[in-house]
């Protein structure tokens, strides 16, 4: 084990601690500080059984850890000692400081990055602000991996993918019959990510009265399951996130002011893409690289362009979609404006040209019957394979696919698609 004690005066002075040192102002002592209140002989540091233990030397004025007077105290990582004028922090060398394990290109992001390093190790809430499709879920993930309970369970909750009642039986638990088709007593999430950490994902959505009992469950650290009459304690690291503006449903009257300042400990707000421009070419070729998809240099300038509303999500799915439409081909420039604008070319051409009619949309004749239906299968499936990840929810489907919530249903009942099949 090996430590180092750091004067606190800006000189940068620090001392290693192999067996033992004794600090006063003493010539006699290794460490020797001359400042007010620092007896001669003022405290012994020592490692003892693999610990590091400060004992005071019956020095006049007391010593002091974290702000407590103490005769013998057993140190850790971080530990502030003072001796009358005299602060020192304690340095665990061999606690290497982790590397937040993503980065980026983009200056300003990066340094609130490297940042999250020390937050992750930490037991404070994070809340998670920006823009849907950002990556806010990704960054909750590598926040827990890079934490001390990253051993433990991550669980995510979607506040608004679920009903009031199924959301509060989703986090706190059921028993058996607290309501219809409870049929056994069923962990919530502050239960089964005992030791972990708990992501609520788009806590905006989370209706008010809920937001009570979620702020009794963080503050007490004790849950109370639907239909029970007891409480069961809770370990649990909550990160919260949404794309909502907060303050201003807190001005609405819609979010409450206390459970914000609850969850506020620590916030960082996630960047758009297009405010991220920097990272653009290697978050596109990861997706590319795990999709097998090919993208010519010039394709690629035309998408560094594009204004990308639907952040590094849309990015995704468009090169699903390249992969999808066009497998194993390299994607050039003139496929482009087909991927980014599938859907609006389709519901754009409401022009007079005769051609094939499909209900409300008036394909030109340049657009094949076999083409088109080739195109309404693909996109059938893509809006059924989002439906089925959301559990059937419509909303979260349409921001995944980047498409108003009208059209998707527009769209789903085009295609027939039965939505309850999706409901769990």
């Amino acid at each position: 084990m090996k430590y180092a004690l750091e004067l606190q005066d800006g000189s940068n002075q620090r001392w290693e601690i192999e067996n033992y040192v004794t600090v006063g102002s003493d010539d006699s002592c290794p460490i020797r500080v001359q400042m007010p209140g620092v007896s001669g002989r003022h405290f012994r540091i020592e490692v003892k059984n693999e610990k590091l233990v400060v004992r005071d030397l019956m020095s006049t004025e007391g010593t002091f850890v974290n702000s407590a007077q103490i005769l013998e105290s057993i140190l850790s990582d971080g530990d502030l000692i003072s001796a009358g004028y005299a602060d020192f922090v304690v340095h665990d060398l061999e606690k290497a400081k982790k590397q937040f394990p993503l980065s980026s290109k983009s200056e300003f992001w990066s340094q609130q990055l490297q940042t999250l390093g020390s937050v992750a190790e930490t037991n404070h809430p994070v809340l998670l602000l920006g823009p849907s499709g950002t990556g806010k879920d990704v960054l909750a993930k590598n926040l827990h991996e890079a934490s001390l309970r990253q051993k433990a369970p991550f669980l995510s909750v979607n506040c608004s993918a679920l009903t009031e009642t199924l959301i509060e039986s989703e986090l706190f638990g059921h028993v058996r019959g607290s309501f219809t088709g409870a049929i056994a007593d069923r962990k919530g999430a502050f239960e089964a990510a005992r030791g972990g950490t708990l992501f609520l994902d788009e806590i905006g959505d989370l209706s008010y009265g809920l937001q009570a009992k979620l702020l009794r469950a963080i503050e007490n650290a004790e849950i109370r399951p639907v239909g029970s009459d007891r409480t069961i304690k809770t370990d649990v690291r909550i990160i919260a996130a949404t794309h909502q503006n907060i303050i201003q449903k807190i001005e609405e009257g819609t979010f409450r002011s206390d459970l914000y300042y609850r969850l506020n400990v620590i916030t960082v707000s996630v960047p758009r893409l297009k405010d991220r421009i920097e990272d653009f070419d290697e978050l596109l070729f990861s997706f590319a690289r795990q999709m097998k998809v090919r993208f010519s240099y010039n394709a690629i300038a035309r998408l560094r362009k594009h204004d990308w509303p639907g952040n590094i999500r849309e990015l995704k799915n468009l090169v699903a979609r390249a992969s999808a439409l066009y497998p194993k081909a390299y994607i050039t420039e003139e496929h482009i404006d087909i991927l980014l604008n599938k859907r609006d070319r389709l519901s754009s051409v409401t022009t007079v040209t005769p051609g094939v009619s499909d209900g409300r949309y008036v394909i030109p004749q340049s657009v094949g019957t076999q083409s088109l239906s080739v195109i309404r299968e693909i996109e059938k499936q893509m809006i059924m394979k989002r439906l089925a990840a959301n559990h059937g929810n419509q909303k979260l489907t349409a921001l995944d696919l980047g498409m108003p919530k009208s059209t998707l249903h527009d769209r789903i009942k085009s295609y027939g698609i039965d939505v309850k099949q999706f409901k769990t």
